[in-house]
């Protein structure tokens, strides 16, 4: 599948305005820390996922690069490869594609598909983030309505339109 050119900054030639990649980078950043307690309470001294939710931050605001956001994206997929819990995976892939949003803004995505993927196999080990919810699929339901209910206006049809054109690839997380 070709890049989407409304992924691609204006300076590369694509569609991207820097002011809706960095909200597709702070919002990624949002997905990633909401599962990350789930990767926390397992793995309490291990803070690359935070790290790397930190610089998709910074990055939102101007104040860290694109350089320091790839290596912090880096580190957490490190985490990641560390780890043999599938949902503290899940939540370190969150993290890394977050923080990998700044460098390649259609990674806003895989923040918020590793996100869903976390909630549900930790629903699976009965550890969810919503005790009331025993579904894997509901769980993933819920965790994706928290997230759309997050999307700043100025980027939601991109994300919405994002989720449809590459929900198979995604495993078809995004209902």
């Amino acid at each position: 599948m070709a890049r989407d050119p409304r992924f691609v900054a204006v300076h590369r030639g694509g569609l991207l305005a820097l002011s809706n990649h960095r909200l597709l980078a702070s919002w990624a950043a949002d997905c990633a820390e909401h599962v990350l307690p789930l990767f926390t309470a397992k793995y309490p001294d291990d803070d690359r996922p935070r790290r790397a939710i930190e610089a998709a931050r910074r990055w939102s605001r101007g104040e860290a690069t694109v350089g320091e956001a790839r290596e912090a994206a880096t580190a957490a997929h490190a985490a990641a490869r560390s780890v043999t819990d599938p949902v503290a995976q899940a939540v370190c892939r969150a993290a890394g594609h977050a923080a990998g949003t700044a460098h390649m803004a259609d990674h806003e995505l895989g923040a918020a598909a590793y996100a869903i993927k976390a909630v549900r196999l930790a629903t699976e080990a009965g550890a969810g983030p919503d005790p009331r919810c025993v579904d894997q699929t509901e769980a993933g339901r819920r965790e994706c309505q928290w997230q759309r209910e997050r999307l700043p206006e100025a980027i939601r049809e991109l994300v919405l339109s994002d989720q449809e054109r590459r929900n198979s690839k995604f495993r078809s997380v995004f209902v």
